[in-house]
Protein backbone atom coordinates (compact mmCIF):
# COMPACT_ATOMS: atom_id res chain seq x y z
CA UNK A 1 0.00 0.00 0.00
CA UNK A 2 1.26 3.40 -0.97
CA UNK A 3 0.31 6.54 0.88
CA UNK A 4 0.31 9.59 -0.44
CA UNK A 5 0.43 12.78 1.73
CA UNK A 6 -1.36 16.03 0.56
CA UNK A 7 -1.68 18.82 2.64
CA UNK A 8 -2.72 17.46 6.63
CA UNK A 9 -4.43 14.56 4.71
CA UNK A 10 -2.81 11.05 3.86
CA UNK A 11 -4.39 8.67 1.04
CA UNK A 12 -4.02 5.69 -0.52
CA UNK A 13 -3.99 5.05 -4.64
CA UNK A 14 -6.46 2.89 -5.24
CA UNK A 15 -6.90 2.74 -8.81
CA UNK A 16 -4.63 4.08 -11.17
CA UNK A 17 -5.68 3.65 -14.25
CA UNK A 18 -2.68 4.17 -17.53
CA UNK A 19 -0.73 5.54 -14.94
CA UNK A 20 -3.01 8.74 -14.32
CA UNK A 21 -1.52 9.28 -11.11
CA UNK A 22 1.21 12.40 -10.27
CA UNK A 23 2.13 13.48 -7.06
CA UNK A 24 3.21 17.01 -8.17
CA UNK A 25 0.09 17.85 -10.29
CA UNK A 26 -1.97 16.92 -7.05
CA UNK A 27 -0.27 18.54 -4.97
CA UNK A 28 -0.35 22.00 -7.23
CA UNK A 29 -4.11 21.65 -7.94
CA UNK A 30 -5.83 20.33 -4.14
CA UNK A 31 -7.26 22.55 -2.35
CA UNK A 32 -8.38 22.77 1.21
CA UNK A 33 -11.86 21.93 -0.31
CA UNK A 34 -11.23 18.92 -0.07
CA UNK A 35 -10.30 17.64 3.17
CA UNK A 36 -13.92 16.58 3.59
CA UNK A 37 -14.02 13.96 0.81
CA UNK A 38 -13.31 10.51 1.22
CA UNK A 39 -12.32 10.06 -2.46
CA UNK A 40 -10.32 12.10 -4.79
CA UNK A 41 -10.63 11.06 -8.19
CA UNK A 42 -8.78 12.93 -10.65
CA UNK A 43 -8.84 12.78 -14.41
CA UNK A 44 -6.80 14.05 -17.29
CA UNK A 45 -8.68 15.71 -20.42
CA UNK A 46 -7.28 17.52 -22.85
CA UNK A 47 -3.91 17.96 -20.83
CA UNK A 48 -5.60 19.44 -17.98
CA UNK A 49 -5.83 17.73 -14.43
CA UNK A 50 -9.28 17.83 -12.92
CA UNK A 51 -10.18 16.64 -9.50
CA UNK A 52 -13.57 15.74 -7.99
CA UNK A 53 -14.55 14.89 -4.11
CA UNK A 54 -16.42 11.40 -3.47
CA UNK A 55 -17.90 10.27 -0.67
CA UNK A 56 -19.37 7.01 1.41
CA UNK A 57 -22.79 7.31 2.54
CA UNK A 58 -22.00 7.82 6.30
CA UNK A 59 -20.10 11.24 5.54
CA UNK A 60 -22.25 14.36 6.02
CA UNK A 61 -21.07 15.60 2.62
CA UNK A 62 -22.91 12.70 0.68
CA UNK A 63 -24.94 13.45 -2.02
CA UNK A 64 -26.05 10.96 -4.67
CA UNK A 65 -23.81 13.07 -7.17
CA UNK A 66 -20.61 12.58 -5.24
CA UNK A 67 -21.17 8.77 -4.21
CA UNK A 68 -18.23 6.67 -4.51
CA UNK A 69 -20.12 4.13 -6.30
CA UNK A 70 -20.80 6.49 -8.95
CA UNK A 71 -17.27 7.15 -9.67
CA UNK A 72 -17.03 4.87 -12.95
CA UNK A 73 -19.85 6.22 -14.20
CA UNK A 74 -18.66 9.99 -13.75
CA UNK A 75 -15.61 8.83 -15.99
CA UNK A 76 -17.73 7.15 -18.62
CA UNK A 77 -20.27 10.32 -18.83
CA UNK A 78 -17.84 13.72 -17.90
CA UNK A 79 -14.43 12.52 -18.53
CA UNK A 80 -12.67 12.23 -22.29
CA UNK A 81 -12.77 9.03 -24.30
CA UNK A 82 -10.63 6.35 -22.27
CA UNK A 83 -8.93 9.01 -20.51
CA UNK A 84 -6.17 8.25 -17.61
CA UNK A 85 -7.50 8.65 -14.09
CA UNK A 86 -7.02 7.84 -10.46
CA UNK A 87 -8.96 7.45 -7.36
CA UNK A 88 -7.22 8.01 -3.94
CA UNK A 89 -9.17 6.82 -0.66
CA UNK A 90 -8.52 9.21 2.47
CA UNK A 91 -6.82 7.18 5.35
CA UNK A 92 -8.71 8.27 8.78
CA UNK A 93 -6.63 7.70 11.94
Amino acid sequence: MKIYKIENNEYELIKDYKHAFDYDAIKESYTEYFDDYDYILGDWSYGKLRLKGFCNKNNPKFKPLNDIDTAEEYIKTNGAYDCKYFILKKIYK
